[in-house]
């Protein structure tokens, strides 16, 4: 009894040792950089810039102009009271005051019509527009490494330029 005791143990304790994780144990080396280049890439970035230029635009004006008739009413007074003391007949008188009043209303009117300014002007403005403008620009995105480690080579690309050497994990577990 006693060695079929020995054996359930033996086996048991074996089959305990087999469930058991391997653990894998880790190390670290530096290994010899052969090379390490640059890589660049070039990058647009867009730059708002404002364009301005000045333009000469007709504008009209929004209000009526009233043109009064005052000017032809009086100009036609006066120009009937002169007209009437130039003649030395009744007859005379009433047609230098008819022909008086009319040149007196037209010349009034003609007046009026030489200051008339019209609802219509020319004016400068100032126009303005966004532009987008392309800068280019190179930017160092990162490094192609090459180093060697226990006699081969290896490439790797990394943010940073590594210097002379670079740290390597190796990881060792046994094949069961």
């Amino acid at each position: 009894m006693n060695r079929s005791r020995l054996l359930v143990v033996s086996v048991l304790a074996a089959a305990v040792a087999c469930s058991l994780p391997v653990q894998a144990e880790t190390t670290y080396f530096d290994a010899q950089v052969l090379d390490a280049t640059p890589i660049y890439r070039v990058i647009e970035t867009p730059v708002p810039t404002r364009q301005c230029w000045e333009e000469e635009v007709v504008r009209s004006s929004s209000r009526h102009h009233y043109r009064s008739r005052t000017p032809g009413l009086l100009g036609a007074v006066i120009g009937g009271a002169i007209g009437g003391s130039l003649g030395h007949h009744n007859t005379s008188r009433n047609v230098g005051t008819v022909v008086g009043a009319i040149l007196g209303g037209s010349i009034a009117r003609d007046i009026q019509e030489a200051n008339y300014e019209p609802g219509v002007r020319l004016e400068t403005v100032e126009r303005c527009e966004t532009v987008n403008h392309y800068e280019q620009e190179e930017k160092l995105v990162g490094y192609d490494v090459l180093y060697r480690y226990n006699g081969e080579d290896f490439r790797v690309r990394m943010p940073n330029d590594p210097g002379a050497t670079v740290r390597v994990r190796v990881n060792v577990e046994p094949v069961i």
